[in-house]
């Protein structure tokens, strides 16, 4: 991404010098889990137990780099959303290591990055990344950025009351049906990030090969695509975030059109 001379958001809070546990360095079993698990949305009250501390010093070098990289990004969502939504509120984004308190919760790097809604705030341990490149499959910097862009686009939820209406027949729901809406609400939230890549791409701030970037990202974490990997087989009635070419299909959607009308993920037959 071409960020050089962007702003960075004032919305950044930085955790990751206060403690707070350590990030799971489990096998196989655990690693599986966690990736089934984790990509986007993930309650973080679902934790697994933590152990084994970072060795990174805080502020180090790498901290400070990768904190204005996500400021800018986290930045450009803000100009994209404060555009597009009339009243809209910038949420803050949380980064932590190993573990920290949310209003949903105490969280570990376990669950990946998520947003609560209860404090309007996107958490992310940034020990994430490396999962994205190494045990997913999608390297590359605009992958990265794609992942604040999609819990951003849970924060537009709640800023337009989809969250608490969707959270609400959740719990009048049986299982199946809450694992449809939550696809729903996911699939919503790619199509949101796709939205604030079209204003991006818009502003120039996109360099070859990053649009393909996201797309691989998003056709990485599809439910069928980890729960293969997991598990070796896979499982439609469990899934609650989406398949690969669904995920990319709404990315692209958003992308494409820059309408957030268009995402209406909840009254189609075909998401």
């Amino acid at each position: 991404m071409l960020l050089e001379g962007s702003r960075e958001s004032s919305n950044v809070q930085d955790r990751r010098g206060s403690g707070g546990g350590g990030v799971v360095r489990g096998g196989l079993g655990t690693l599986v889990l966690a990736l089934v698990a984790m990509y986007f949305g993930v309650d973080p009250r679902a934790v697994i137990p933590t152990s084994s501390q970072s060795s990174r010093p805080a502020n180090s070098a790498q901290d400070n780099q990768e904190k204005q990289f996500v400021s800018k990004v986290l930045a450009s969502t803000e100009d994209v959303w404060n555009k597009l939504l009339p009243g809209y509120g910038d949420p803050q984004l949380v980064l932590f290591r190993g573990a920290t308190e949310s209003a949903c919760g105490r969280a570990s790097a376990s669950v990946g990055p998520f947003y609560c809604g209860e404090d309007r705030k996107v958490y992310i341990d940034l020990d994430f990344y490396k999962e994205l490149t190494q045990k997913i499959g999608a390297p590359g910097d605009f992958a990265q950025a794609y992942v604040i862009a999609h819990e951003v686009g849970h924060h537009v939820q709640n800023e337009m009351g989809t969250l608490n209406r969707v959270h609400s027949l959740m719990q009048r729901a049986d299982k199946s049906q809450k694992n449809q809406l939550s696809v729903r609400l996911e699939l919503q939230a790619d199509f949101y990030a796709g939205i604030w890549a079209h204003y991006a791409r818009e502003k120039k701030l996109l360099e070859m090969g990053d649009l393909e970037e996201g797309l691989q990202a998003a056709s990485a974490v599809g439910d069928d695509k980890l729960q293969k990997q997991g598990q070796g087989y896979v499982v439609p009635d469990s899934f609650t975030h989406g398949t690969s070419e669904q995920r990319v299909r709404w990315f692209k959607k958003g992308l494409e059109s820059g309408d957030p009308a268009q995402g209406d993920t909840f009254n189609t037959n075909n998401i």
